[in-house]
């Protein structure tokens, strides 16, 4: 059975989602759970970009041990310069040098001719040898690029020292034959392509970044690129999650199959979720809440007989687990760690204590309490963030016939408290025009959402809001049985991100490709 290697660019090409801006310690977080999901591959972040993205690849660099750690780089020394520095300390680095190809790009982007670009590649890919072993090189919009022209660029990558070549689908355009074509054609005519290894990197903006990763699988194709969830720029990258189970669940046809470790899928896909504020829709392959559900009586029927009638594949496969949560308001530490450790968790002992005085506080409310409401009470922290500002209690006053009004009260880092009161068009609104008077702090609400953890009327509440002040981005989350209060935690935790990041070297986004 071939190994396809899977190379994850959550970090870097899925963080270029609009509205997505992940700090230094959430980059780490989602690393170390790619680490769990058995990746082959992580690209941490473009380190030429900022100061702040150059740390936040090598906080990664320095967290991960069972994975190669990647930095992208324009093909310029100085971006070259910037991985070699950020990369400092990783157990096995690797760059990942990219030039545009395609005669659109040459022409209105690089504004270079053919030897330009294949002069350009070649100092790129040498000067890099110098301090790296693994050089992959992409050749930016390869889809779209003459396919003899193609065939001169990989050759040349390989005499260069390239040990993978990359070849993206950077616009999400062609179709699985001509992709697979593609492959097929430089295994067939590329010499020394037995040298190195070919990757397919793929886009979805007509909705066929799988297909088509797994149609180079099919004609060659030694790694593939994607994000957990299908995130990335514009209509998202391939979904890892998806090619890996394709693959599981039809090696008979496919014959190859990843590394990964199935059964940390669904927890990988959740993690990502919550920290990109992205919601995976219900109807997601693999990882949605309906992936598994059956609604229809006479596939219910079906699958109560015989669970392959309608079934291709088992949830416990990607690790979900059915099931409430047997612990309740009596139940001890004790029990609560291992829930957690059952849940893949393994927290020290301050944030056990934590969660658990949570779980407590849950308990009281809820009649039944699921592991996904567990769950999202440790999610919820799972990033640190300072608290300039706490949340400790609100009160609103709303009719349908009165101005909504709401009041609370603020505990800032030194002790003091802050009780400020004001109106809105609604509740939220008050809430949150009392809590900008109280903080001082002018921000923009770009976006909302809430959603339910749970069924029941009981469920809780998460919501997600994005606030921007000038330049920059931040994304607060909250969780609680009451969505006001669940509003007003993600506010107030959207405000200490703020000031957070305020204080940490900017983090652009400046020329970063999407591949």
């Amino acid at each position: 059975m071939r190994k396809i290697y899977v190379f994850d660019t959550s970090l870097r090409d899925g963080e270029q989602s609009p509205g997505v801006n992940l700090n230094i310690q959430e980059k780490v977080e989602i690393g170390l759970q790619l680490e769990k999901l058995g990746v082959d591959r992580i690209e941490a972040g473009f380190p030429a970009a900022s100061p702040g993205d150059l740390a936040a690849v090598n906080a990664v660099a320095r967290a991960v041990k069972n994975a190669s750690i990647i930095g992208l780089s324009r093909s310029r020394e100085q971006d070259i310069e910037a991985v070699r520095e950020a990369l400092k300390g990783a157990e096995d680095p690797c760059i990942h040098l990219f030039l545009a190809t395609s005669p659109i790009h040459r022409k209105h982007k690089l504004r270079m001719e053919k030897h330009q670009v294949l002069e350009a590649a070649a100092a790129a890919i040498t000067y890099a040898k110098k301090y790296f072993s693994k050089i992959e090189f992409s050749a930016e919009d390869a889809g779209r690029t003459e396919l003899d022209f193609l065939c001169e660029v990989t050759e040349l990558a390989i005499r260069s020292g390239a040990t993978v070549v990359n070849i993206p689908d950077t616009v999400g355009y062609l179709t699985p034959y001509e992709y697979g074509n593609i492959f097929k054609t430089l295994k067939d005519k590329v010499p020394g392509i037995e040298k190195i290894q070919l990757s397919a990197h793929c886009h979805d903006d007509l909705g066929m970044a799988t297909v088509n990763a797994l149609a180079a699988i099919l004609n060659g194709a030694d790694q593939i690129e994607g994000t957990i969830n299908g995130i990335g720029e514009r209509a998202g990258n391939t979904a890892i999650e998806e090619v890996a189970m394709a693959l599981e669940t039809r090696q008979e046809y496919f014959q190859a199959k990843t590394s990964l470790t199935l059964s940390e899928i669904a927890r990988t896909s959740r993690l990502v979720s919550k920290l990109t504020g992205m919601p995976v829709p219900g109807n997601k392959a693999i990882v949605g809440a309906n992936a598994f559900a059956h609604e229809s009586g006479i596939h219910q029927d079906g699958v109560l007989k015989e669970k392959t009638t309608y079934e291709i594949m088992s949830p416990e496969k990607i690790g979900l687990k059915g099931g409430k949560l047997p612990l309740g308001k009596l139940s001890g530490r004790h029990a609560f760690r291992e829930k957690l450790v059952e849940l893949g968790y393994s927290l020290p002992d301050d944030q056990v204590n934590t969660a658990f005085a949570k779980f407590k506080e849950l308990a009281d409310k809820k009649k039944q309490v699921s592991d996904e409401d567990i769950l999202a009470l440790i999610e919820e922290k799972l990033i640190e963030t300072p608290e300039v500002f706490a949340l400790e209690t609100i009160q609103v006053s709303y009719g349908n016939q009165s101005t909504p009004t709401a009041s609370v009260r603020i505990r800032t880092l030194e002790g003091e408290t802050l009780d400020e009161a004001a109106v809105g068009n609604g509740s939220v609104d008050a809430i949150y025009n009392a809590i900008d008077k109280a903080t001082k702090e002018d921000v923009e609400l770009d976006d909302y959402s809430i959603q339910s953890v749970t069924h029941g009327k009981d469920a809780l509440g998460e919501v997600h809001v994005v606030l921007k002040q000038g330049d920059y981005s931040v994304q607060g989350r909250g969780v609680s049985t009451d969505i006001l209060e669940a509003s007003a935690r993600a506010y107030v935790d959207a405000i200490n991100r703020l000031i957070d990041k305020r204080k940490t070297p900017a983090r652009g986004r400046d020329n970063v490709s999407s591949i």
